[in-house]
């Protein structure tokens, strides 16, 4: 028999969503702030040349700065106050999370903290985030700076790096203050909409781009028939793992308070497939570009003779190469294994189980459970592993087969639109399911009050 929130969940209609009125409110704030950013992607930062940073960009697009460009939906290409993006709060975060792990007096932060303690990591997040922000507003400025082709003018030097940093890094913190807007007045995670309408924003141009290549013969009809079908088979396989999990059975024992006797619950512990996310390929994809574009930047430098087999070596690791696809899917697997070990903790959550009392049928609590826990993660983790790996490398080998210029599908791309679009409409349906509950409530209410 379906439960009382599974019978509500059924009959959520449209009439359902005309109801609720706070829902749309917090619609419509999230739409206008993410139109505020797509227009903050337009204001360049003061002193670029933009005809010279764009024939600039254009040789470096195939490394990072590309990929770069692809999250911030085109700002780095213009060169705007929102080049940054939130990168620098999702690395800060990355490495809160890493040391909060490692890092004992952060440790105790995060177990024994509670609200608090998660305040206070959210804040030492905000700092690092803005001395990373600083540390790479100083590197482009500098970078721009040196640039041979007159990218700047008009601007002294020392006002040029200072204008920069305080340009960048200020677009990075009101990001980061936009995102939490969203978050707490809007519907959905805030930084990750912001990504996600960066990657969207591109898709119209990439689209025609296509189109404009069948018109022309570099590109066959039939090739982008199979592109559209394979993108459409790749989402569906996308929302069949990610909504796939394990369950573990948890029984609760009845014990007597007082009178009472309370307890006996049966629950669960949902494992997922893919619990490490879309954060392995973004590592990888950093990691294994930045060589690539370190060498764009020294290209004009004469290299000496013990470094001349250098371009060969990151000329294999270009996208579409069997080298850069080989290192692509070992660290694409190692980072899905290292950050799925981040966090989920089986000893911790094993701890936890035994403190409430709950128990795993057939296994006993404490470290048998924890045994048990990293056996199925493991298992799980290989899967995921394997599903990641799969969905970008299959755009790779296409890249490889068709060419770099017919084919702008990115797997890492993909898996950001789809796990975001089901996060905000899972919440969405959050939305509705609780005010259908005050509806409820409010009925039961008023019939108590006839009824006196």
């Amino acid at each position: 028999m379906a439960s009382a929130a599974e019978q509500l969940a059924a009959n959520m209609n449209f009439g359902s969503f005309q109801k609720a009125t706070e829902l749309h409110k917090r619609i419509w704030f999230t739409l206008i702030a993410l139109i505020v950013y797509r227009l903050g992607t337009y204001v360049p930062i003061p002193g670029i040349n933009p005809e010279a940073f764009a024939a600039a960009f254009s040789q470096q697009s195939k490394g990072i700065l590309g990929m770069f460009n692809m999250f911030s939906g085109g700002a780095v290409q213009r060169m705007a106050v929102f080049s940054l993006n939130v990168m620098p709060y999702i690395s800060a975060s990355i490495i809160v999370q890493l040391m909060g792990s490692v890092y004992p007096p952060w440790e105790k932060l995060k177990k024994e903290g509670g609200e608090a303690g998660r305040k206070t990591l959210n804040q030492y997040t905000r700092y690092l985030a803005v001395i990373l922000a600083i540390v790479q507003s100083f590197s482009i400025a500098v970078g721009l700076q040196s640039q041979p082709n007159m990218i700047v003018g008009g601007i002294a030097p020392v006002f040029f790096i200072i204008s920069t940093v305080v340009a960048l890094t200020g677009g990075t913190l009101f990001l980061m203050w936009l995102g939490e807007q969203i978050t707490s007045r809007g519907v959905g995670n805030g930084v990750s909409l912001i990504i996600f309408a960066g990657i969207v924003a591109a898709l119209p141009l990439g689209v025609v781009q296509m189109f404009t290549q069948v018109q022309t013969g570099a590109m066959s009809g039939f090739a982008l028939f199979a592109v559209a079908v394979l993108a459409v088979a790749v989402i569906f396989f996308i929302v069949f793992i990610e909504r796939s999990q394990r369950r573990l059975l948890v029984h609760y024992p009845k014990r007597q308070q007082g009178n009472r006797m309370i307890g006996g619950d049966t629950s669960f512990i949902p494992l997922k497939l893919n619990t490490a996310g879309v954060i392995p390929p973004i590592f990888a994809s950093s990691l294994l570009l930045l060589p690539t574009t370190a060498m764009g930047f020294l290209a004009t430098a004469n290299l000496p003779n013990w470094l001349q087999w250098l371009p060969t070596v990151v000329g294999a690791l270009q996208h579409g190469q069997p080298l850069f696809m080989v290192l692509y899917a070992t660290l694409i697997i190692f980072f899905s294994f290292f950050y799925t070990s981040v966090v989920f903790n089986p000893d911790e959550t094993a701890e936890n189980l035994r403190k409430y009392g709950g128990f795993m049928p057939g296994i006993r609590p404490g470290k048998r459970t924890a045994e048990y826990l990293d056996y199925v993660l493991t298992r799980l983790t290989v899967i995921g592993a394997a599903y990641i790996t799969a969905v970008c490398i299959l755009p790779e080998l296409l890249m490889s087969s068709m060419g770099p210029t017919k084919f702008a599908l990115g797997g890492t791309s993909i898996l950001i639109v789809v796990t975001v679009t089901m996060d905000t409409v899972a919440q969405i349906q959050s939305h509705l399911l609780a005010h259908q509950y005050e509806g409820l409530i409010k009925k039961s209410k008023l019939r108590g009050g006839k009824g006196r």
